[in-house]
């Protein structure tokens, strides 16, 4: 195995790891149309970044802030409607994106923005990629609870003291972040995959929030070193390798059959009579 696999499979791992765990709740608070739009809103920052020789990093941040805000205000206006306002907002940036890579000064690197390439990360890229599992991991665990306490009872959340609407901004952040990390490996219309494909796979079988989100950060893993292994087998791209390893895996998840809880009470009581807790969202049990 050489460096270049080595090194792909590290950025992978760090970036697939936080975004399987951070997926569980981008699906369970029906944001996967916003990711899907967020990252396909920052191509022309990606784009321009290239362009200008400037960090791609760079221009995936201003590019995510720029989506992040025409979504906002196309979606202002209720006679368009959020999903056709956001439809328009993202068509029209996508566009300019392949616009602007149509230039004659535009490099050759700059196809690989659309389906990415790990094999190619560089230094700077593993440092982000360092940076989002210690920064962004940490905001997730300390938003664990608000996020659980809100998903499951929104009202009851607020009555504690707690607000949803800022702990849902504060989980838009985070997903923004992970996208321009994770698009340098992925690609803007690949990224995608790992932040849906992930949880797709394991929700039906998790109990709670916390194991949905440790297996699927765990299917992220697996998906990326294999996607690598793949992609060196066959000499197939590595960005497309991972994301069908990543599909494949939320196929079999899907459709792989759910082992039923088995039936608890204390001694002398019938089976059946106890009401089971009510389930989070996502998963087949209570929250934790």
């Amino acid at each position: 195995m050489s460096a270049i696999e080595l090194r792909a499979m590290l950025e992978l791992a760090m970036v697939g790891g936080f975004c399987g765990a951070l997926g569980f709740w981008v699906v369970s608070e029906r944001l996967t149309y916003g990711a899907e739009s967020l990252s396909h809103g920052l191509l022309p920052g990606l784009v321009l970044a290239g362009l200008a020789g400037a960090p791609l990093l760079l221009g995936a941040a201003g590019g995510a802030l720029v989506a992040a805000a025409l979504i906002a205000l196309a979606a202002r206006d209720a006679r368009v409607g959020t999903d056709a306002g956001t439809a328009v907002a993202v068509t029209g940036l996508v566009g300019l994106g392949a616009l602007l890579a149509l230039v004659p000064d535009s490099p050759q690197r700059l196809q690989e923005l659309l389906f990415g390439d790990p094999l190619a990360v560089s230094d700077a890229d593993l440092v982000a990629a360092g940076l989002l599992v210690l920064a962004g991991g940490g905001a997730l665990a300390a938003l664990h609870r608000p996020l659980s306490a809100s998903s499951f009872d929104a009202s009851g959340a607020a009555a504690l003291g707690l607000r949803p609407g800022l702990v849902r901004l504060a989980l838009l952040a985070l997903l923004a972040t992970s996208v321009a990390v994770a698009v340098q490996g992925l690609g803007a219309l690949l990224v995608l995959a790992v932040l849906v494909a992930p949880p797709v796979a394991v929700r039906r079988h998790a109990r709670t929030p916390r194991a949905a989100m440790l297996g699927g950060a765990a299917v992220a893993v697996v998906a990326g070193l294999a996607g690598i292994q793949l992609s060196a087998l066959l000499g197939i791209a590595a960005g497309a390798s991972v994301a069908l390893v990543l599909c494949a895996a939320a196929a079999l998840g899907a459709l792989w059959p759910r082992r039923r809880p088995r039936a608890e009470g204390r001694p002398g009581e019938r089976s059946g009579s106890r009401s089971p807790a009510p389930a989070a969202p996502g998963c087949t049990a209570g929250p934790a």
